[in-house]
């Protein structure tokens, strides 16, 4: 089941207290103190070592596993007193401060973290008068951020007005979330009623967004692993065949392929897949003289009169 990111912190803090005071402790029990599978507390624990006690980049957990134990080697350091500097203390009240502003938070949640902004506040003396003459505003992806945290922990629908670059339209549709994560930009993995297929929104183009009264009811998917790249094509997407010259090798390293063959002047012929090959002319473009699309034909014209298009918004003879 998908794990809201306000619940995941929620884990991992508490996983924190719980590692102190077992060296040593089984992955196994681990896993079943907290409800989750191996695979789940082994993905906390990745993440762990990138946590600490100083944004500056010191003082992380220096936290590992072997596949069967967990040992935590620096306990005794982190815990020590955290003293924190005046632009650290600063930097902590304005963000705590705009949070507590975001639509969708938790009630609880809220009070929370008022509490501990209060605490904060005595504690940071004139640093806290600092940060009241600062204030941050959040974009709209911060409210949608909110709505899809909730509709997840709640379990219900989403309602949204989407727009596709690819198609340069507004779409609305109905959607199960099922997470959120980031790659470069925010993402919702939903199961679109519209299409009747699991999609990936980014949420800085979603539009307008509404949670809906009806349950969330995703079938049940296998998590994609995303630590290689967001875009991992299926074997029944439309296939699509690039040409690139020496220039335009990197489409190879950044692009997942079928096959890619090496041409005579130092490129390489890519054929890959993609569900929406419409979204490659962007690819195209960027590429200029340094590759074209040979397959579909249709969409490499599409591609060279786009092209066209943006050289005579320029004055440009192409």
């Amino acid at each position: 089941m998908a794990t809201n990111a306000i619940d995941q912190t929620r884990r991992m803090l508490s996983l924190v207290t719980y590692l102190r005071e077992r060296p040593g402790a089984h992955v196994g029990d681990v896993a079943r103190a907290f409800g989750i599978t191996e695979a789940e507390l082994i993905a906390d624990l990745d993440v762990l070592p990138m946590c600490g006690t100083s944004f500056r980049g010191g003082d992380l957990l220096d936290i590992d596993t072997d596949g069967e134990q967990i040992w935590w080697h620096n306990a005794d350091d982190v815990a020590e007193p955290l003293r924190i500097a005046a632009d650290e203390a600063t930097a902590l009240l304005v963000a705590a401060r705009a949070v507590a502003t975001l639509p969708g938070l938790r009630e609880g949640d809220r009070e929370a973290l008022l509490r501990a902004t209060a605490k904060l506040e005595a504690a940071a003396g004139e640093a806290a008068g600092a940060s009241s003459r600062l204030s941050v505003t959040f974009e709209s992806e911060g409210g949608v951020f909110a709505e899809v945290d909730r509709a997840i922990s709640e379990r219900r629908r989403l309602w949204l007005r989407y727009y596709s670059p690819a198609r340069d339209e507004l779409t609305e549709r109905e959607v199960d979330p099922i997470r959120l994560f980031a790659v470069g930009h925010t993402y919702m993995e939903a199961w679109c009623r519209l299409s009747e297929a699991r999609r990936t929104f980014r949420l800085d183009r979603v539009a307008e967004i509404r949670i809906l009264d009806e349950p969330s009811a995703p079938p049940e998917i296998e998590l994609r692993d995303l630590s290689e790249n967001l875009v991992q094509p299926s074997a029944d997407d439309p296939e699509v065949v690039v040409e690139v010259g020496p220039g335009g090798r990197w489409v190879a390293e950044y692009y997942p392929h079928d096959s890619a063959e090496e041409l005579a002047d130092g490129g390489l012929r890519i054929t890959l897949r993609t569900p929406d090959p419409a979204s490659l002319r962007r690819l195209a473009l960027r590429l200029g003289r340094d590759g074209r699309i040979v397959s579909p034909e249709a969409l490499g014209e599409s591609a060279r009169r786009a092209a066209r298009e943006a050289l005579a918004a320029y004055d440009v003879q192409d």
